[in-house]
């Protein structure tokens, strides 16, 4: 199906409002998600770490993902392709698409009609600072046209060209990293090179990941369209009495309705890919948008793309903004494909209870937004407060086993040995570690004490004595920065009581920055 895609791979730093010409970066659990072309010719790119990308571009500016933020810049985008077709299909903020059959013909043709889009799309985001960070493309298939719209221009591809166009493209842009490093150490460097493989031989070594993988390359659609429309059983509404004019509120009756979708989809067998949201206020002023998802949209899922939705119409700009509240909110599946289901592990693995616990997650990303609800994540650092961070439970597979995040087993010279402490303090406390004569204990320049440890005073309360004690560990840390530079020394201490601590002294004062078992 001929679909045109207006993609702008740079969307969440220009709805951040970084200018075009500042090297400046989108982080979402410490890895960047988007970047600025000035920070891509500083070597800076998606996916990764936020210490790398800084240390390829020190002067980076780094932004959080917001995707409420990005959604609300993005509804002018919406807006502007309203004027062609009303049934637009949006995947992310930044990336919307509609079928080109109604539009071309009214229009005069794929090459006028996406002159047309271009020249709206460049309207808003000129406005906005970005002018040319729009693309647009036509093409026989979403994947397809989203990658000649990713050139930055108008682009339209010949019907039957897909394979031709796609073929030299690396495999890189499949989406799919581990499958993309095989190809690569097989050889297959080319998104031609892989379409060339018999597609049995596709399935037989990569299996229905890998066969989908193969239909992109080959200029086709993820899985043939879908043609009987969806039950129409399976659509839920819901009334707000009083209308709801905060998006808060009319969130939480979309995270009720995209529970009970889920429900009566999972009755039947079911999963949905793309869904139909419609939104009405009082004053008869209504909303429909299609978003469509990879894989199956989750009910944690749906709310927010509801959410995403309802902060772009009721917070948008003053031209789209409607004059009352929401009354009626409609979630209507518009392709559903058969659920794969998950086995769950009797002993190990995957449990009920993990299933349970991944509900209620989802349940109060819903309410609370995507980032409310957070994992620990192990990584690299030397002290205990840097090797555990918390990262959005949305960036991770909760159900697979998670591995140590890339460095977090390197030597890391000056490190705390094992154990780490149990409770480790967000805001170190304050103590004095003091030498038998009563001196604050210091560290010299080469890492040697000044005395040995007796006494340890919390908030200049009676001190305890320090009955073993090991360290010091010497820390200098960004030697090479006059602002981020870090001199600090670490020490065990167990105290009379039978408390073990770990301390550190950073500019003459101490704190406890860990508290042992």
């Amino acid at each position: 199906m001929r679909t045109l895609v207006v993609a702008c791979h740079d969307w969440p730093v220009l709805a951040a409002g970084a200018p075009p010409d500042e090297p400046a970066a989108v982080i979402r659990a410490n890895r960047v998600v988007a970047t600025s072309p000035a920070a891509r010719r500083d070597g800076v790119d998606a996916g990764q770490r936020r210490r790398e990308a800084q240390g390829r571009c020190p002067g980076l500016v780094v932004l959080d993902a917001d995707p409420a933020r990005d959604a609300r810049a993005f509804e002018a985008v919406a807006g502007a392709l309203e004027r062609f077709t009303p049934r637009i299909e949006l995947s992310r903020p930044g990336l919307a698409a509609f079928p080109t059959r109604g539009p071309s013909r009214y229009f005069g043709g794929d090459e006028a009609l996406a002159a047309k889009v271009a020249a709206a799309v460049e309207e808003v985001v000129a406005g906005l600072g970005w002018p040319g960070a729009a693309g647009v493309g036509v093409a026989d298939g979403a994947f397809t046209a989203r990658q000649a719209a990713l050139s930055g221009e108008a682009r339209v591809v010949v019907p039957g060209g897909s394979a031709a166009h796609l073929a030299p493209l690396p495999v890189a842009v499949l989406d799919r990293p581990e499958l993309a490093d095989v190809l690569v150490r097989l050889g297959l460097r080319s998104l031609g090179a892989f379409a060339a493989l018999d597609p049995a031989d596709v399935v037989a070594r990569f299996g229905a990941d890998g066969q989908l993988a193969h239909r992109l390359a080959r200029g086709l659609d993820e899985r043939p369209p879908a043609t009987a429309p969806p039950p129409r059983h399976l659509e839920v509404a819901g009334e707000l009495d009083p209308p709801a004019e905060r998006v808060d509120v009319a969130a939480f009756m979309a995270k009720g309705l995209a529970d009970e979708l889920h429900a009566r989809l999972d009755a039947d067998g079911l999963a949905c890919t793309r869904v139909c949201v419609l939104a009405e206020t009082e004053h008869g002023e209504r909303i429909e948008r299609v978003w469509r998802h990879e894989g199956a949209l989750s009910a944690g899922a749906l709310a927010d793309r509801v959410r995403w939705q309802l902060d772009g119409w009721l917070n948008g700009p003053a031209a789209v903004r409607p004059t009352s509240g929401v009354t009626r909110l409609v979630l209507t599946p518009d392709e559903v494909v058969a659920a794969t289901g998950r086995q769950l592990g009797f002993w190990g693995g995957e449990t009920a209870a993990d299933e349970r616990a991944t509900r209620a997650l989802a349940r109060v990303q819903g309410l609370l937004g995507v980032d409310a609800v957070s994992v620990p994540e192990v990584r690299g650092g030397r002290g205990p407060g840097e090797r555990v961070a918390r990262v959005p439970a949305a960036a991770v597979d909760l159900g697979a086993e998670r591995a140590p995040a890339p460095g977090a087993e390197a030597p890391w010279p000056g490190r705390v040995p094992v154990p780490t402490p149990a409770l480790v303090p967000l805001d170190p406390p304050a103590v004095e570690v003091l030498a038998a004569d009563g001196a604050l204990l210091g560290v010299s320049g080469r890492g040697y004490l000044i005395g040995e440890p007796a006494k340890v005073s919390f908030g200049g309360g009676s001190p305890a004595e320090v009955v073993a004690w090991a360290g010091p560990w010497p820390v200098e840390e960004r030697w090479w920065d006059p602002e981020g530079r870090r001199r600090r020394a670490r020490m065990q201490l167990q105290l009379v009581d039978g408390r073990a601590l770990l301390v550190h002294v950073e500019g003459g004062r101490w704190a406890v920055e860990g508290f042992y078992d």
